[in-house]
């Protein structure tokens, strides 16, 4: 056969007519030689003329051999799988061309296209002011208040992926490039408060202004990032004060408690107070429109005995007179003396004595009839 060995022997025979081993060295202990590197490749060639198509075309061995792997290679680089939590980027001699959405797709062959496939729905988290490992805060997280106090904040920042090639193209670092803004955003927004709304209510307020500056900047500079949320972990006085500082904390709330009791009582005193003065207020009104109808009421009485005492003088004085000591000597012991008894003392029987005491009403009843009957008795 064509391929056979060019040796004179048979397959396992040497040139030299010795009877050899398929390594060139004999089948006794004549000593053992290192394998024959060119008799390897000839029968690697041999397997290889074997398998290809025409037998003894060796000169097109090579060709075919570079064929198939060219096949290959543009096989295997012209597809590619975007899975469901990336985005494909497509770049035809590193200029982005397209995009691909989750899936198996085609593209050119390499080197002509390449594909970048960046995780667009992970939530990618970046901390600053905390050292790795839990250590002390670093140095980033040291910031001036508004007030010009200084605090010690770590916080961090959640943010992924909005588009993807502003992402991979526009910006070198983005990471680092979160980084820088978050820390810039903060000492902004630290700024701009008192270290007692950063310690007591204003976190909140704080995180949301530092994710709102953080998106501008970003949008700014195209960077394809939006940021989900920004977190603060800890915000306290830098650690060689911190002891001082909680100690005027104590006294700025015991200073709250006192106001809030203070305040507590004085709603409590100040409208039972309101409602005394209103009560006494409306008394004191009550009193004067007594007052003053009972006024206008004597006046008009008044005027109405005076138009009668126009028309009957006489008769209207003695009236009055009588009215007035009945009202004077109605509820008093009498004595009744006539001038025109020689012993000056009327002899007089006091009934009313005979008789258990009634009522005021009823005593001043007899007691001004019983001067009646004597009056009259007197005049007899």
């Amino acid at each position: 056969m064509p391929w056979s060995n060019q040796n004179g022997g048979g397959g396992w025979q040497g040139g030299g007519g010795g009877n050899r081993g398929p390594w060139g060295q004999g089948p006794s202990g004549g000593g053992n030689r290192p394998p024959d590197i060119d008799e390897l490749i000839r029968r690697g060639q041999d397997k290889i003329r074997e398998i290809l198509p025409g037998g003894t075309g060796g000169s097109r061995g090579p060709v075919i051999l570079l064929g198939l792997a060219v096949v290959a290679i543009v096989t295997m680089t012209s597809f590619f799988r975007v899975d469901t939590d990336q985005q494909g980027i497509v770049l035809r001699f590193g200029k982005f061309v397209r995009t691909e959405q989750p899936g198996l797709h085609m593209k050119l062959p390499y080197p002509i296209e390449t594909v970048a496939t960046p995780t667009v729905t992970r939530v990618n988290r970046t901390d600053i002011g905390t050292r790795e490992g839990g250590g002390p805060s670093a140095e980033e997280g040291l910031m001036l208040t508004g007030d010009e106090n200084i605090v010690d904040i770590s916080f961090s920042v959640f943010w992924r992926i909005k588009d993807a090639p502003d992402f991979l193209f526009n910006v070198e670092d983005p990471e680092r490039a979160v980084k820088a803004m978050a820390e810039s955003a903060m000492r902004e927004a630290v700024g701009q408060s008192n270290i007692q709304v950063l310690l007591t209510t204003g976190r909140a307020e704080v995180q949301t202004r530092v994710r709102d500056l953080m998106q501008q900047a970003l949008d700014t500079y195209g960077a394809g990032i939006v940021v989900t949320e920004v977190k603060l972990q800890k915000v306290d006085p830098p650690s060689a004060v911190i002891d001082a500082f909680r100690d005027v904390q104590a006294a700025r709330a015991d200073q709250e408690r006192l106001q809030y009791e203070a305040n507590t009582y004085a709603n409590t005193v100040v409208p039972k107070a309101r409602g005394k003065a209103s009560q006494i207020q409306q008394s004191a009104e009550a009193y004067r429109e007594q007052i003053v109808a009972e006024a206008e009421g004597e006046a008009k009485r008044f005027l109405s005995i005076y138009n009668e005492y126009k028309n009957a003088k006489d008769v209207t004085r003695r009236r009055i007179y009588i009215e007035t000591m009945e009202s004077v000597l109605g509820g008093v012991n009498k004595v009744i003396v006539d001038p025109n008894n020689s012993n000056g003392v009327m002899p007089y029987l006091p009934l009313s004595g005979l008789k258990p005491l009634t009522p005021a009403t009823g005593g001043a009843s007899s007691d001004a009839a019983a001067p009646a009957a004597t009056s009259s008795e007197a005049h007899q």
